[in-house]
């Protein structure tokens, strides 16, 4: 199947109780045996639920995977593969990640005894400085929140499987629309699935997906003995969002090159990150590993000043200001206040998330609208 088919069809199978097209939302904690062990293939809904392995095997499909596993939260599912390590075994990571999951790996995984070392990726052989005998993971956001870093996953990939290493990688901000890192050498690839794969601003939830059974069930037996699962509702909410991904996807492109071109000219902006532009870093990169440019941008304005920025997002009026991203609707987030307030400001500065950072999930709302919002917020 084609993406778009695989969006509406990939995994899924008519229901077999009644025939729906859609999967039922099975509200079942628990499931009737007619001898002990005597069961249709659920007996206990953390273990398993019909709804939550039809959304399980969407995932997989459109990731060309062959396993899925959905968990509460993105970080959740983060969570379950660092639960993959022991004490003393070592993770290179990115150091232009996502807020929550600095804070996970340095405040809680730390105290375990895994040790994280937080790099610049952007020239991936930069990576083997830091591999030793007791790496087991590398971890790769591409593109970055919220910088829109572009990382070399077939390089990164290629490095990994030299030493022996796993590699994930979070692929929430470019969604399996736009790259498929599986396809690309990774091991595991993750996505908050609250954002576009939901897609409606809804629900929380976190999404893992291998092709390797071994790694699968190690997986699976750490989403089921930690238990952090989704409920049933929330997943016939992101099955639902899956099936509209690649229409959604096409205007989240359309309307994010619009605005990163209307800010790369207005008087008042400094900077633009957005993969799009042939001058932003390792825009060969993007443009090799990805079908299209997404719809996040982010942007600093001139003269760098925090007071600017808050009074910015405050007069927005199209564009919410809120946490979170990929919804149908556009929002506005101010990452050293917002996201990334968990990130010592000497290092989030490193990476150049700046007190007048401004990050914009750009959504599918009519061009002109949202461009004349942002005109008259930096005007304001």
């Amino acid at each position: 199947m084609k993406f778009n088919t695989k969006t509406i069809h990939g995994g899924q199978e008519h229901d077999k109780a009644y025939g729906a097209v859609m999967p039922p939302i099975y509200q079942t904690s628990t499931y009737a045996q007619s001898t002990p062990g005597g069961h249709q293939g659920f007996e206990y809904s953390r273990s398993g639920n019909p709804t939550r392995t039809a959304l399980e095997n969407a995932l997989a499909s459109i990731e060309n995977g062959r396993h899925g596993l959905a968990f509460a939260s993105g970080l959740a599912a983060i969570d379950a593969v660092i639960k993959l390590l022991k004490p003393g075994d070592e993770v290179v990571s990115i150091n232009d990640l996502y807020g929550g999951s600095f804070r996970l790996f340095t405040k809680i995984f730390e105290d375990f005894g895994i040790i994280f070392h937080f790099i610049d990726m952007e020239d991936a052989s930069n990576i083997e400085n830091f591999i030793t005998a007791k790496t087991k993971l590398i971890w790769v956001e591409t593109p970055t929140n919220p910088m829109m870093n572009i990382i070399d996953i077939e390089g990164v990939a290629k490095i990994a499987k030299k030493h022996k290493v796993m590699l994930g990688v979070d692929n929430t901000f470019a969604t399996p629309y736009l790259q498929n890192p599986l396809d690309l050498g990774a091991d595991i690839v993750m996505h908050s699935a609250t954002k576009y794969l939901g897609g409606h601003s809804d629900v929380v939830m976190g999404a893992l997906v291998v092709k390797d059974k071994a790694l699968a069930d190690k997986l699976y037996f750490i989403q089921n003995a930690s238990g952090a699962i989704c409920g049933p509702q929330d997943s016939f909410l992101v099955l639902r969002g899956i099936k509209t991904l690649h229409v959604r996807m096409q205007r989240h492109c359309e309307n994010g090159k619009a605005i990163a071109e209307y800010l790369a000219q207005h008087p008042q902006v400094e900077n633009v990150y957005w993969p799009g532009f042939e001058t932003h870093p390792n825009h060969d990169i993007a443009k090799r590993q990805m079908r299209d440019f997404g719809g996040m941008i982010s942007f600093t304005t001139k003269g760098n000043n925090y007071e600017k920025a808050i009074k910015t997002v405050e007069n927005l009026k199209v564009f919410t200001l809120a946490e979170s991203l990929g919804g149908v609707e556009s929002l506005a987030g101010h990452p050293a206040s917002m996201t990334h307030a968990s990130i010592p400001k000497e290092v989030r500065e490193k990476t150049g998330v700046v007190d007048s950072l401004i990050r914009l999930s750009v959504g599918i709302e009519d061009i002109d609208d949202l461009i004349a919002d942002l005109k008259q917020a930096l005007e304001a």
